[in-house]
């Protein structure tokens, strides 16, 4: 077992994973950091513990949205470019 530090708005958590996950720990770190500061940007200062509740319940809410099939402006960009790269070896 190993552990790793990751940051989320300046703060290190120290996080536990198997043995040759931890590179796939800190990506998934720098993509909650990113949400985060994406939220404080929004929203403003918020203490730790209201940051990390607002974090989860969008994560969740963004988790619930996939699940159900929603589809967002990030997936449509996505579709289309899959579309055009399609389009583009057929033609």
């Amino acid at each position: 077992m190993s552990v790793v530090s990751i940051p989320i708005v300046n703060k290190n958590y120290p996080m536990g994973c198997e043995d040759g996950q931890e590179s796939r720990l800190v990506e998934l770190g720098k993509m909650v950091d990113a949400r985060a500061r994406q939220i404080l940007d929004k929203i403003g200062p918020l203490p730790e513990n209201a940051l990390l509740a607002t974090l989860c319940i969008v994560l969740a809410d963004e988790l619930n949205n996939r699940m159900r099939g929603a589809v967002d402006d990030s997936d449509m960009r996505e579709i289309l470019a899959r579309i055009r790269e399609i389009r583009r070896k057929v033609g």
